[in-house]
């Protein structure tokens, strides 16, 4: 993931605009919001911005603006992950400082998968057999959940590259964000 991040990723996520963070390319798209301001069935975080959710998740599922993906993974996909493997300070959806600005949020994520990536690095080959401990699959060898987290980081990150390419094609709508 390291290579991955360093030689495609990043340089594909410099310049991501908060425009282009708050896109909502389709009506009712989840997002990260200023407090108060969503209508989704739930809405969390402990600061200024709260992200979009419902229990169940709808079907089909709800379309998601870069702010909320990038959300998903700073905090469900890293975050969490650091503080259950890593000694990470505790993160949760409802905990979590979701960021404000495309800056902001780049900066979480820069910052979490560098916790992640120490922490993978640090592992060595017996570390990566030790059953992962948590949910669905306790059992499982930590080996697992990094090809897990590897996967999940090229899915949705690879969705934020996707909406980046749209965006410059469309009319943007800054998704209930006065600026």
């Amino acid at each position: 993931m390291e290579a991955h991040w360093n030689h495609q990723l990043r340089a594909r996520l410099d310049g991501l605009t908060d425009d282009e963070y708050f896109w909502s390319p389709v009506p009712d798209a989840w997002s990260v919001r200023p407090r108060g301001s969503s209508t989704a069935p739930v809405q969390v975080g402990a600061g200024d911005f709260t992200i979009d959710y419902a229990f169940p998740e709808p079907v089909p599922a709800a379309f998601t603006t870069i702010a909320w993906r990038l959300g998903h993974v700073i905090v469900g996909v890293l975050a969490a992950r650091n503080a259950a493997h890593f000694g990470a300070p505790a993160a949760s959806y409802e905990t979590w400082e979701y960021a404000g600005s495309a800056a902001t949020a780049l900066d979480q994520l820069e910052a979490q998968l560098d916790v992640w990536l120490a922490g993978v690095r640090g592992l060595g080959e017996a570390g990566l057999r030790v059953p992962i401990g948590e949910k669905p699959f306790p059992e499982a060898p930590m080996a697992d959940l990094v090809l897990h987290i590897n996967r999940e980081l090229i899915h949705h990150l690879s969705e934020v590259c996707l909406l980046r390419d749209l965006y410059p094609h469309t009319k943007p709508a800054t998704n209930g964000v006065t600026r």
